[in-house]
């Protein structure tokens, strides 16, 4: 039954996600930067916007988050025992995982980070799992729209250090200053962190919005081409929302502000009736293979980069085809050798059956 049964359309959407952290968007921008298209459209959607706005690069993150809180109702439909142990257990676990790879293991605690993006897949979803262990649908839906409307008028307060600074500038904002006074010295960039305390709160709202998404997709009673016609629907309320709130509260993934988490949500509730529609509804798996083989592994697709060079393996193995073509061709040819080689490493895990599962 598909109440039951695994969502290969997870797996599949996963991987799409984190392909691009793998090293695809490093590729695509050294493709750009080799046909004569620095700085085009593509290329800039491959990093991050400095402060206000949206590329793409800016929903990897939220969109790996909101199918974690996808995934929740099934695994909490399977077992209830010990619940709060284990929602404990995982938020623990991701937010130790994600000091390890800030670089908990040099010992320099003087200067070590203590956010990070593990830790806040950690502690959002952590929140969101306890909020639907504890409230009905509409209750929860509630509970979203005053966190978000909170969230807005907290990030209101100008920063009591900066007077007359913007409320919403990166010196300015509520949401720096707090982090500035409990983690001064540890935070991503001085001043501020993106994955900061305040910010959590946005952030349980995206995987309770996935968890909707679960939720719905567990429905028996509920054809799966309707079931993708809500998703796409809801997309588009919430694209028209976020955009109209955007007026006042503009879309910044670093403050994940509350028209960010929205506008970042339709993307994500869209994606997931696209890929949901055709794996899981019509059928079509084969070529989503690839994807799958990260998105099962993704916990391991994102640390081991970390441990394992595998820029100097490209090198090793496809540097003498490099160097027979000119200097940014050669970058490319290196660039899809490391995602061939990051891609290969979770192959051979998946082959194996080695999962890292939190």
């Amino acid at each position: 039954m598909e109440q039951n049964r695994r969502l290969e359309s997870l797996d599949a959407l996963r991987g799409f996600d984190m392909i691009f952290i793998m090293g695809f968007a490093s590729l695509i921008s050294a493709i750009c930067v080799a046909i004569g298209h620095t700085d085009c459209w593509l290329d800039l959607q491959m990093d991050h916007a400095q402060w206000d706005g949206l590329r793409h690069h800016d929903t990897i993150f939220p969109l790996f988050l909101f199918i974690a809180g996808v995934s929740f109702p099934y695994s909490f439909a399977k077992t209830k025992d010990h619940i709060y142990r284990k929602i404990f257990k995982r938020a623990a676990v991701l937010v130790f995982l994600g000091m390890i790879y800030n670089g908990l293991l040099e010992l320099d605690f003087s200067t070590a980070r203590f956010y990070s993006v593990l830790g806040r897949i950690g502690l959002a979803w952590m929140g969101a799992a306890l909020l639907y262990v504890w409230f009905g649908r509409n209750t929860r839906a509630i509970i979203c729209a005053v966190i978000l409307i909170a969230y807005w008028f907290i990030c209101m307060i100008p920063a009591p250090d900066v007077p007359g600074a913007d409320p919403l500038s990166f010196e300015g904002n509520i949401v720096g200053w707090l982090d500035r006074k409990l983690f001064a010295g540890h935070l991503c960039y001085g001043t501020f962190d993106p994955e900061g305390l305040i910010s959590t709160l946005p952030a349980i709202v995206t995987a309770m919005l996935g968890m909707f998404s679960g939720e719905l997709l567990r429905a028996e009673k509920i054809t799966g081409n309707k079931k993708t016609l809500i998703l796409l629907a809801a997309a588009v309320a919430m694209l028209a929302v976020g955009l109209l709130w955007s007026i006042k509260f503009p879309i910044n993934k670093k403050l994940w502000s509350s028209s960010f988490v929205l506008v970042v949500g339709a993307y994500s509730a869209a994606m997931l009736a696209i890929f949901y529609w055709i794996i899981d509804v019509k059928g079509w798996r084969k070529w989503a293979f690839p994807f799958k083989v990260i998105g099962i592994n993704s916990i391991a697709s994102y640390l081991l980069p970390a441990i394992i060079n595998y820029w100097s393996t490209s090198e090793f193995i496809f540097g003498g085809f490099a160097s027979l073509f000119p200097k940014d061709w050669s970058a490319v040819v290196l660039r899809a050798g490391y995602l061939l080689v990051a891609w290969s490493v979770l192959y051979f895990l998946y082959r194996k059956k080695v999962f890292l599962k939190v």
